[in-house]
């Protein structure tokens, strides 16, 4: 790997390797790898002069070659409700992007984002709406959750990669940053408490579970019948059911895990008895547990066309739902709205200046 130092490198989405790669080509030992990854991830300095064990003159060479700073905190707004925290962040050439810390009883998680918007397009989610710019560093990925584990010390117990965008249409940067959140010095989060959503991508769920990192993986469902899913999620068309769930499988058991099916609630559309039927069979298949999820409003977005028109189930349905499917001794939860009221939950993730200079992406190849 090579670097121009003309542009500063962002230090914080390096591995200890490509650090110690970088002090080759200035002629310093490599132990000094160590040590910086040590203060950035472990102490999490914001400031190279508080990086004791490494020498002025060293100091000043980072200084020029090297940045810290990655994301710039907006602006924050917290639910009057739950105590849910919604972070606008922006990057360093002016983007914004939202991460959400999450409270409950029990633990505290951080739902992070990997692309400014999304190119996906799914008719339920106001990411989707605001369509998609670039994807995300790894450094920007990983600084979401140091600028806000600062700002709640001690706080965050779970992160799920749920935020803005397709984590695996931005596999490099999502891998390396899942490599450096999950080494225990950095972060002390157990692998189980770290989540990759995805609403499948079948080879880059095949090479993720393939890799050293053993995360959690949730899978957006929304219906097991190809016609029905094609409507909401449009990538159904490239990547239908049957190409996906084989990868899924494939990923349970190579990583020794439950894989977790999100399903959102629309009213007549997948609260069928019949979708009480094929998710009955569909989970008899693959270690896993669903997550039912009543539809959050995005009329925030000023949606148009299918978006428009989808309906949230009614909450008695949903439990009905959910009681049915428990008495085939399946793993059913219904996820609390929390953030709702400033627009936050999940779904609701968008910022509208974020949409201008839209770009395009290509499906085969990361962009």
């Amino acid at each position: 790997m090579t670097y121009e130092l003309k542009k500063q490198i962002e230090l914080k989405g390096l591995t200890k390797e490509e650090m110690g790669h970088y002090f080759e080509t200035i002629y310093e030992k490599k132990f000094r790898a160590d040590q910086l990854y040590h203060w950035l991830y472990t102490h999490h300095v914001t400031s190279f002069e508080e990086m004791l064990n490494i020498p002025k003159r060293l100091q000043k060479i980072l200084e020029t070659d090297c940045t810290l700073e990655v994301l710039k905190i907006e602006s924050v707004h917290s639910s009057e409700t739950t105590g849910t925290k919604k972070y606008i962040l922006s990057t360093q050439d002016g983007k914004l992007i939202e991460s959400v810390l999450i409270p409950d009883d029990n633990r505290t998680t951080l739902c992070i984002s990997t692309q400014v918007g999304c190119p996906l397009d799914c008719k339920f989610c106001a990411t989707g709406v605001m369509g998609y710019t670039r994807n995300l560093t790894s450094a920007e990925i990983i600084d979401q959750y140091y600028l806000v584990s600062r700002d709640n010390p001690g706080k965050i117990t779970n992160i799920v990669y749920m935020g803005m965008g397709e984590p695996l249409l931005n596999f490099k940067n999502t891998h390396k940053s899942l490599k450096i959140l999950t080494e225990a010095q950095n972060t002390r989060l157990s692998r189980h408490r770290i989540t990759v959503s995805t609403v499948g991508i079948p080879e880059k769920i095949k090479e993720l579970a393939e890799s050293w990192v053993r995360v959690r993986m949730a899978f957006s469902l929304h219906s097991c019948f190809n016609e029905l899913r094609s409507i909401i999620v449009p990538i159904n068309d490239k990547y239908p059911l049957e190409t996906i769930i084989p990868n899924l499988r494939y990923y349970s058991d190579k990583t020794r895990s439950r894989i977790t099916f999100e399903y959102t609630m629309f009213k007549n559309f997948n609260d069928r008895d019949e979708d009480i039927e094929a998710l009955k069979k569909l989970m008899s298949q693959i270690p896993s547990k669903l997550n039912l999820i009543p539809f959050n409003s995005i009329d925030h977005m000023n949606p148009k066309g299918v978006s428009k028109k989808l309906q949230a189930t009614p909450y008695g349905r949903i439990m009905e739902f959910a009681d049915r499917l428990r008495q085939h001794d399946l793993t059913v939860l219904i996820r609390d709205t929390q953030g709702d009221d400033i627009s936050a939950a999940c779904g609701q993730l968008a910022y509208e200046q974020a949409a201008k200079g839209r770009a395009s992406f290509n499906f085969d190849e990361e962009s």
